[in-house]
């Protein structure tokens, strides 16, 4: 009589609610991390963070099409709240900075000096200040003589709404309220210049 041979048993799918809660945690790993960095660099004294989170080589522009999310900062020194939306219909640079960031520092003079080249035409910049106190912030500004609108963002939130990896890190909105650029690290003046007029002629 031949032995009867059995087949190995079948593999059983995980039921259903543990596969989603292994998506739920590959989603939620990134933004904890995030958060986390956040909190970190908030906590952290400056002498500490300034080789962490800092976006030391520029990157290249990059062409997005993304809404870009209203916010309302408390602003640096004297003056009414910032709010993104007022500014509807003019071309808007937000840069997120520090004062102890080295390539933000590097940046800030020519920052300032092409915002004024642009005064008169429906360009704005808002500066956004993260991981770091306010003292040192307005002496950046006035050390650099930036005359644009800045605030300060303490818990992260605007960063967070904006997936800022680290610093410096511009998004450019254009008349519509659209982020149409990205950029990463210090950025040269020239690239500055091309960028703004490009996103001003709608191309």
């Amino acid at each position: 009589m031949a032995e009867r041979v059995e087949s190995p048993p079948s593999p059983q799918r995980a039921p259903a609610s543990t596969r989603r809660w292994v998506i739920f945690g590959l989603v939620l790993i990134p933004v904890a991390a995030f958060v986390a960095l956040m909190a970190w660099g908030i906590a952290t004294p400056n002498n500490v963070r300034t080789n962490s989170a800092v976006n030391n080589e520029p990157g290249v522009v990059k062409a997005v099409a993304d809404e870009a999310p209203d916010f309302s900062l408390e602003p640096l020194g004297d003056g009414a709240p910032i709010v993104l939306s007022d500014l509807r219909g003019k071309v808007v640079l937000v840069d997120f900075w520090s004062s102890w960031c080295p390539p933000c520092r590097a940046e800030a003079a020519d920052l300032a000096s092409v915002y004024k080249e642009y005064e008169g035409q429906p360009v704005e910049f808002i500066g956004v200040a993260m991981w770091d106190n306010e003292g040192d912030a307005i002496q950046h500004l006035e050390r650099y003589g930036v005359t644009y609108l800045n605030g300060v963002d303490p818990r992260g939130a605007v960063a967070l709404d904006y997936g800022v990896r680290g610093i410096p890190e511009k998004y450019f909105v254009n008349q519509q309220g659209i982020i149409v650029r990205t950029f990463t690290g210090p950025m040269s003046p020239e690239l500055l210049r091309t960028t703004l007029n490009e996103i001003l002629s709608g191309s």
